[in-house]
């Protein structure tokens, strides 16, 4: 067989791109990178924020690493992958994104610098994975203890949470208002627990942020149904009904022939009746409050009005369930089985009007296990931010009584961690210490960044803050304001510590998975029928094989 003869072999689709080796490693790494430093100026108190504007031109003003990638739109492979670091972090912890991002991305920046000089890839995995472990350990062993009755550390993270977004303001208020909602969520039966869907966040524009208010209870976007009902109820006894109070049509398509015009008035008579019936048994299980899941015939509007009776229709499932946690009340499928003991109770249920729209506020229940925090702002933009920010702040409070560990912030866990992990390279032998080194180095980054957001000199500050850890400061980090070095433990910069150990994890795994690959391959699409590709001749093998 001549040369002449040998034919390419095409074993991938046309048009699919392949790109391995060292090449692969590069784009993966530059990706990731960039990704970084689009969300690095946004660390810290005195970071910036961007402005999203989406293919329908809706505008997002943040500075919440995780809203940021989302909004993106990132199409690059590796890239997604850093989005979902901050995916994870958002839903394990609910803040810190931007911190595990930047981090995933100075890991593999670190990286590359051991692949040029000839470090195998999988050595440096191994290298991080040892890192990672100890990394675990030494936060563990740094961090203090909090209990619930720290309210003042407690309201310190919330606060440090909300530092640099734009509740930052009212950030004392909502700092109180967040480490109340969640301790009258949680739950101390089999240790803590706390489900942050009990907090509802409820924003309304209009007023200013320092507006805002927790409601013992929930707020509902419904209005009462009929004019004539009382506009507030003191002592409410409240029914939640999950099926609708009109006359049930047919399940079957049934026909009724009416003859003569009395045989019509009885119809409509007996129709009257089953709805008055229907308003009779909530009469007598004495509710004076009923939240309907389903519609509310006008017939029965007009007797529950009667009665003296607020009643809201088609409240959303989540409300209902909100409002059973809150009032202690069941929610009745039927009418007939409606009794006192199933309904809940509140010291009030009012209508009231905020900003141009009608709400229903179920406030002083006792100990309910479902709030609402009203959130107020002067425009769209500006609340979304707020929400955002008052989302994270209970996340981490949340994080810290879950984990019963806090430590400080400023950039001073990072520098304690790296030191600690200098040291530990110490006692390897071979080319992972290398790659420990890497990723003490690479854990610097958040000091570094702080600093750098901030207008300050990074090698100054850093050089300050490892000068001061030597000393057995283990809470020294950045006062971003003054430039100065502090004790952030005493200014009451203090972060959960699983918002670190979350950071370290999943940014350590991703960079270890992205270092791993050595070759990319594209599809485009290509031959999707499955049949030869370009080149082949029809009926098989080409000619000379």
């Amino acid at each position: 067989m001549t040369d002449q003869q040998v034919q390419p072999i095409f074993i991938l689709p046309e048009g699919s791109q392949r790109t391995s080796g060292k090449n692969a490693q590069r784009t993966n790494i530059m990706a990731a990178k960039l990704v970084a430093e689009t969300v690095r100026t946004t660390l810290g108190p005195k970071g910036m924020d961007k402005m999203l504007v989406d293919s329908l031109g809706d505008v997002t003003v943040t500075n919440d690493g995780v809203t940021i990638l989302e909004e993106m739109n990132i199409e690059h492979p590796s890239a997604k992958m850093i989005v979902e670091v901050a995916k994870t972090q958002e839903d394990e912890v609910g803040d810190g994104t931007t911190t595990a991002v930047i981090l995933a991305g100075e890991l593999l920046k670190s990286a590359e610098r051991l692949l040029d000089q000839e470090i195998h890839p999988t050595v440096i995995a191994k290298g991080y994975r040892i890192a990672a472990e100890k990394a675990q350990d030494i936060l563990n062993r740094i961090a203090e203890n909090v209990t619930e009755k720290d309210d003042d550390v407690l309201k310190n993270i919330a606060i440090t949470a909300m530092t640099g977004k734009g509740a930052e303001s009212s950030k004392e208020k909502l700092g109180e208002l967040a480490v109340k909602a969640v301790k009258q969520v949680m739950d101390k039966e089999n240790g803590v627990f706390i489900d942050k869907d009990n907090i509802k966040i409820e924003k309304k524009v209009g007023s200013s942020v320092d507006d805002s208010e927790l409601i013992q209870g929930i707020a509902i976007d419904k209005e009462k149904v009929h004019t004539g009902m009382p506009r507030q109820v003191k002592n409410a006894k409240i029914a939640l009904i999950d099926s609708a109070v009109e006359v049930k049509s047919t399940e079957t398509d049934a026909k009724i022939q009416i003859n003569d015009p009395n045989q019509m008035q009885a119809f409509l008579d007996q129709e009257e009746k089953m709805l008055k019936d229907m308003v009779e048994k909530v009469v007598k299980s004495n509710a004076n409050v009923v939240f309907c899941q389903k519609g509310i015939d006008d017939v029965a509007q007009h007797f529950l009005a009667k009665k003296g009776i607020y009643a809201a229709r088609r409240v959303k499932k989540s409300d209902m369930e909100a409002l059973a946690r809150a009032t202690g009340g069941k929610v009745i499928t039927n009418l007939d089985d409606l009794s006192a003991s199933d309904l809940g109770k509140a010291g009030v249920v009012e209508e009231v009007k905020i900003g141009d729209e009608d709400m229903t506020l179920v406030k002083e229940c006792k100990n309910p296990k479902s709030v609402t925090l009203l959130v107020r702002g002067a425009t769209e933009h500006v609340i979304d931010e707020v929400k955002r920010a008052v989302e994270d702040a209970i996340g981490d409070v949340s994080a810290a009584l879950k984990n019963n560990k806090v430590v400080a912030g400023a950039g001073s866990p990072e520098i304690e961690l790296a030191r600690d992990l200098r040291k530990f390279s110490e006692s390897l032998s071979g080319r992972e210490q290398l790659a420990v080194q890497a990723f003490a180095d690479s854990v610097e980054i958040i000091p570094r960044t702080l600093a750098e957001n901030a207008g300050l000199d990074p090698i100054d500050i850093l050089t300050e803050l490892k000068a001061s850890h030597d000393k057995g400061k283990k809470w020294s980090g950045i006062d971003v304001f003054t430039g100065k070095v502090i004790d952030a433990w005493a200014k009451g910069v203090l972060e959960p510590l699983k918002i670190k150990t979350q950071a370290v994890s999943s940014a350590s795994e991703v960079a270890i998975m992205i270092l791993r690959i050595d070759d990319l391959i594209a599809s485009s699409g290509g031959d999707k029928a499955g049949g030869m590709p370009p080149g082949m001749p029809p009926g098989g093998m080409p000619p000379g094989y």
